[in-house]
């Protein structure tokens, strides 16, 4: 008993202590650092996220608070952030196994065959958002399909950051309604949902999105005029010569695409892809280089065709072209593990949850929330999980159910992590498509119009009045907290 009662007080002697204001404060301070670095300065997201945790560093510094904490909170921002970092150096591996396969280059000769040039950016959305929902992953999504469709958006000539908005858009759209998804199976775990009630709440807030993209993306699409299928059938010729278009390149795809449905984890899922990719490659070869493959593992598929432009569209993957991206995600998990340690979020959240004593209020709080966890931690699981955690007793208190906090959390978390330069999925999206997240983020229509939607029903009353009283919500959906957070992180 005494043992205890020292380590109590000996963990209150080192927790660090931050006031409301003090928390806004720096929260404040690091998103003018971020925000002037990227839009004033025209700095990479590296620069920006550096210059934020040498800002914690320095505040940890005059606080007089143990340097202890800033190393605890990067291993254990960095811990929760070695899987995506597996994910994206084996999608690095991926595309270029694909690319010697002929696999890619194939989903680009069929893309065009199935994409209407006309009305390139709404047919580029409607597929991408089928092929996200068939596999439940945008990842997935927009490195295989995406690349293919932002491959023939430059043989178009179509504005680049309006086809990666596209691609954006139709991915998150069918990862969200996908019951494949990680992120969708998160969300209504989190809010002890059932799966599918989560997803058919979730249409209230998706068809009419969809509905709203669509339009705006004929309307943008207008402006890029038709292409002339001459070029883009020489394009096509030249790159079947220099690669392998045919049918059976396909195969890898369609192994990739029964896991997913058979809900295989992640890296399996990827590892499986990759070999079938070697094999169709060696089989179409005739031969195994294994030198070759080593070079090609580490610095991905070189095409060298004579055709500058062709060499360029298809010169990509490898581990050594995800590094950028790994690099930014490791500086952005390190940054929101600091601010976990620093209970600067928790204290926001504690100061927060005073002011939701009505159902707008509290969906506008959950979305914001959301949003700010998603900026300033750069984690689309933490989004959801943290969010989750801290106003599912608020949502039970004024008689909400767990389907509308689920929705909620889809809306302000999930959807908006793309549109984050140094977010986990806005570093990947990045990385594969080559668009700037700040030139697509204006395209991205889904992810912007989600919130929008899910706030306006919080404060009409929108599908939101189709819950049980407070007793009711009150007596169900208990569980534990920990044993999710722990799960999930």
């Amino acid at each position: 008993m005494v043992e205890e009662q020292k380590n109590t007080a000996r963990k209150n002697e080192t927790e660090p202590r931050v006031s409301g204001w003090e928390a806004a404060g720096i929260m404040t301070a690091m998103l003018l650092v971020i925000g002037v670095s990227l839009l004033y300065l025209d700095a990479q997201p590296h620069s920006a996220v550096f210059s934020a945790i040498v800002l914690l560093v320095i505040y940890n510094m005059v606080k007089r608070q143990p340097w202890k904490l800033i190393e605890e909170g990067i291993v254990k921002g960095v811990r929760t952030g070695i899987l995506p970092v597996i994910i994206f150096m084996l999608i690095g591996v991926l595309i270029a196994a694909w690319m010697q396969a002929g696999t890619i280059p194939t989903l680009i000769a069929f893309s065009f065959e199935v994409i209407s040039t006309e009305y390139f950016l709404p047919s580029v959305f409607v597929v991408t958002a089928v092929v996200g929902m068939a596999v439940g992953s945008s990842f997935t999504t927009a490195s295989t399909i995406g690349i293919a469709f932002m491959a023939l958006a430059g043989i178009l000539g179509m504005d680049l950051a309006m086809t990666a908005g596209a691609v954006v858009s139709g991915a998150l759209l069918g990862d969200k309604m996908s019951p494949l998804s990680d992120t969708t199976n998160l969300a209504s775990s989190v809010t002890k949902t059932d799966l599918f009630e989560h997803i058919r709440h979730m249409m209230w807030t998706a068809i009419p999105a969809f509905i709203i993209s669509l339009v705006l993306f004929f309307i943008i699409g207008r402006a890029q005029g038709t292409a002339q299928t001459s070029e883009v059938n020489e394009w096509i010729g030249a790159m079947s010569e220099a690669t392998h278009v045919h049918w059976i390149a396909l195969i890898p795809a369609a192994v990739m695409a029964v896991l997913a449905i058979r809900k295989t984890p992640a890296i399996p899922t990827m590892l499986a892809g990759i070999g079938a990719g070697f094999v169709m490659a060696v089989i179409q070869d005739g031969q195994l280089n294994m030198g070759h493959w080593m070079v090609l593992i580490q610095d991905g598929f070189t095409a060298s065709t004579g055709n500058g432009d062709i060499d360029e569209l298809l010169t990509r993957g490898g581990i050594q072209g995800m590094m950028w991206a790994v690099s930014i995600l490791v500086l952005a998990l390190a940054m929101g593990g600091i601010l976990s340690s620093l209970r600067i979020i928790e204290t926001l959240f504690d100061r927060i949850q005073s002011w939701v004593n009505t159902r707008g209020k509290v969906v506008l709080s959950t979305t914001l929330s959301a949003i700010g966890i998603n900026v300033s931690m750069g984690e689309q699981y933490m989004s959801v999980v943290l969010t989750g955690e801290a106003y599912a007793k608020q949502f039970r208190k004024l008689g909400l159910k767990g389907r509308h906090l689920s929705k909620t959390l889809e809306a302000g978390g999930t959807v908006i992590n793309p549109l984050i330069p140094y977010g986990v999925s806005g570093v990947f999206m990045t990385s594969v498509l080559g668009v700037p997240v700040l030139s697509f983020l204006p395209f991205a229509f889904f992810c912007l119009i989600c919130p929008i939607i899910t706030i306006i029903y919080g404060f009409t009353g929108i599908s939101m009045n189709d819950g049980g009283g407070p007793a009711e919500a009150q007596s169900e959906e208990k569980g534990d907290s920990e044993e999710k957070v722990q799960q999930y992180a």
